[in-house]
């Protein structure tokens, strides 16, 4: 049992590594720093029902700030436009708190990985199994790196030669996480006017490009000499 246990928590850190790095990137895209760069790239599209870049900016901070705060839909509901009219309409906040929702329990997975994966690192490190969780984190790290460049090909492929290629990815992403066409909308919502379908070819993309980087660190940035070999 002392020789079969390491090894089988081994591969559980290895499915834990991917959840992680996942997790980062989807945190660091809710920060401020995405849509402000997105938006100010000469290739983003511009909105035809008028809405400016600096709209953009004055409005995109309060969909993703709701999306990890603690505030109920009102924080959306509330917001107008100057001439006094609603900036969402009921369909648009019903899917910000299903997004919310989602969000928020992704985020959660996150953490948890982190905390399993800090937990198990000090376990092994006390019952001297540190090498079958790095091998665990170098497999994780493989993983990832092949999940990140299957997403990566679909967006880069989606942005450059086929747009109906993430087009279909994003239909079935939405399917396996909302209810019917609660997330299709007109293009005059101000849903779709702040975040347009290149906002989340990007998104994808650079979520990829992050996880990526992160596996192909884990997988190949971590040498086995630095660890004491298990008796």
């Amino acid at each position: 049992m002392k020789q079969t246990l390491p090894t089988i928590l081994s591969y559980h850190i290895s499915l834990l590594v991917p959840l992680a790095l996942i997790g980062t990137a989807l945190r660091i895209l809710l920060s401020p720093i995405y849509f402000n760069v997105e938006y100010r790239m000469p290739y983003f599209p511009v909105d035809e029902y008028g809405m400016t870049q600096q709209e953009r900016l004055q409005w995109a901070p309060y969909a993703v700030e709701y999306l990890t705060n603690g505030a109920d839909i009102s924080y959306l509901g509330d917001l107008k436009f100057e001439d006094g009219t609603p900036l969402y309409n009921e369909r648009e906040l019903s899917h910000m708190a299903d997004v919310k929702n989602v969000v928020l329990g992704a985020l959660g997975v996150w953490t948890i990985s982190l905390i399993i994966l800090s937990a198990l690192a000090i376990l092994a490190t006390r019952g001297q199994w540190l090498p079958d969780y790095m091998n665990g984190v170098r497999r994780g790290g493989m993983w990832m790196i092949g999940l990140a460049t299957a997403l990566g090909l679909i967006a880069g492929i989606g942005i450059t030669i086929n747009p109906g290629v993430f087009e279909q990815f994003f239909i079935f992403f939405h399917s396996i996480f909302f209810k019917g066409d609660s997330w299709l909308f007109y293009y005059s919502d101000t849903l779709i006017r702040l975040f347009p379908i290149r906002f989340w070819e990007d998104a994808f993309l650079w979520a990829a490009i992050l996880a990526l980087g992160g596996g192909v660190w884990l997988a190949f940035g971590i040498r086995d000499s630095s660890f004491p070999k298990r008796q």
